[in-house]
């Protein structure tokens, strides 16, 4: 790699996360304020868009510690379609914790530990009005296989039938995948960002996902772009905001999975890794539930 290719890279690489940051900045000095149903206010702006570019690294967040292995476990328990938190847990994941234990939802679980018809369900077990059940996913994957070109891959999480019967209405709500050029990417819909908290996790997760989805269906990975509705800091988490817009990013890691696994339903927490991770130390805030 010479000189001025170096050079290219550290600029993509640092706009992959610039971005991010320009996007607190933004929020903080522009968002409007706004009561939430958790007590908590925010400040946001509605509508903004982020690109991720694979080839210039894995967008795992560096101006504070991502808790990756948290973002692998939920991500494989989105995939196995799973409803129970006890699975999560199993996978050394909390971060569901406090919505299983909620008041308001706790009366209506089936079984101690439900989280009802959220994310996974909706992604592999689809109630269609026939009785017939869906699982998008795997259709998803099947027609990329077979019609790559197709401009109806996608799934959806939003099922405005089943909102009552979830801990938490789904906040990123729908993606759809694209080809080109031998390259698969993915465009992600969502309602409600926690830009402090929830959207590192979310750029993470997505971008898993996209590898994940590209290996099995023998692709490269191409972009993640994420499409953020209700973008919002907690009042409570300003102080962390400034702090971490005030470090600079650190080049990005490398993702590597496990090339074996050819099937989404095959992959274990052991054949996710993230290389060459550097990152400034971790910032604490609450959750608003």
């Amino acid at each position: 790699m010479n000189s001025i290719t170096k050079i290219n890279l550290a600029k993509r690489w640092s706009f992959n996360m610039k971005q991010y940051l320009d996007a607190l900045k933004y929020i903080m000095d522009n968002g409007g304020d706004k009561p939430t149903r958790t007590g908590v206010d925010t400040r946001g702006v509605f509508g903004m868009q982020f690109r991720y570019n694979m080839a210039d690294g894995f967008p795992a967040m560096t101006t504070k510690k991502l808790a990756f292995n948290a973002a692998k476990a939920e991500l494989l328990w989105f995939i196995s379609g799973s409803s129970d938190v006890k699975e999560l847990q199993k996978l050394g994941c909390h971060i569901w914790d406090a919505n299983a234990e909620a008041d308001y939802w706790k009366p209506k679980a089936r079984f101690e530990g439900d989280l009802g018809r959220v994310y996974g369900v909706q992604w592999r077990n689809w109630q269609a009005p026939d009785g017939r059940t869906i699982d998008q996913l795997q259709d998803v994957i099947e027609r990329i296989k077979k019609n790559p070109y197709d401009r109806r891959l996608i799934v959806s999480a939003w099922n405005p039938g089943e909102i009552d019967q979830m801990a938490l209405p789904p906040c990123h709500s729908f993606y759809q995948f694209s080809v080109a050029d031998n390259k698969l990417s993915v465009h992600m819909y969502q309602r409600s960002c926690d830009m402090f908290l929830g959207v590192p996790f979310n750029i993470a997760s997505y971008s898993l996902f996209l590898h994940m989805v590209a290996q099995v269906t023998g692709l490269e990975p191409g972009e993640f772009v994420h499409t953020l509705g209700d973008a919002h800091i907690y009042h409570n988490h300003f102080d962390q905001v400034k702090e971490q817009i005030s470090r600079e990013p650190f080049p990005l890691s490398k993702l590597r999975l496990n090339p074996e696994v050819k099937n989404i339903d095959d992959f274990k927490m052991d054949d996710i890794e993230l290389v060459d991770y550097q990152c400034h130390p971790g910032i604490k805030a609450p959750m608003a539930v």
